[in-house]
């Protein structure tokens, strides 16, 4: 799986693997899908975006930004989509590795994700793999697409 950073050819299959996981209503907190303008801004506007690959085709893709700014803006923060029917195939490892090489070589000395849904073993159980070191949870911090409030996990990860 060979991890880069996107361009603007891989926009309509980013948003759409995207837009997957916002419509499953349990990973991401964002509401609304993204159209092609929106993505292009969307993705534009982190500190890297990169896509995963395979013999050309797209499997999944990260955004990198601060997760705060000023006297925090040292301390990263990431979001991962891999394609439903490509889970499993190593995307989301390739894409984790990539993310935490890629926001040391830009300067972040951590990395932290804010609002793991509990339910979302695979990843927690990647992260945790990975070296990230879960903090703890805060009770009802995530509401699903069917209205149930799930606990969510955070972790970090020192670069």
């Amino acid at each position: 799986m060979n991890v880069r950073e996107y361009t603007e050819a891989d926009l309509p299959r980013m948003a759409e693997i995207w837009n997957q996981v916002v419509e499953d209503g349990i990973a991401f907190p964002q509401l609304e899908p993204l159209t092609l303008e929106t993505a292009r801004g969307f993705f534009r506007a982190q500190n890297f975006s990169a896509v995963a690959e395979e013999d050309g085709e797209i499997f999944g893709l990260y955004i990198l930004h601060p997760n705060n700014e000023g006297r925090c803006g040292h301390i990263g923060n990431a979001s991962y989509a891999v394609d439903r029917a490509s889970r499993g195939r190593g995307a989301g490892k390739a894409l984790v590795q990539h993310c935490l090489k890629t926001a040391a070589a830009l300067g972040f000395r951590l990395m932290q994700f804010n609002a793991v849904v509990k339910s979302n073993l695979g990843a927690i159980h990647l992260y945790e793999k990975l070296g990230f070191v879960r903090v703890g949870e805060i009770p009802g911090g995530f509401l699903t697409k069917d209205g149930r409030y799930e606990d969510i996990v955070l972790f970090y990860h020192t670069l």
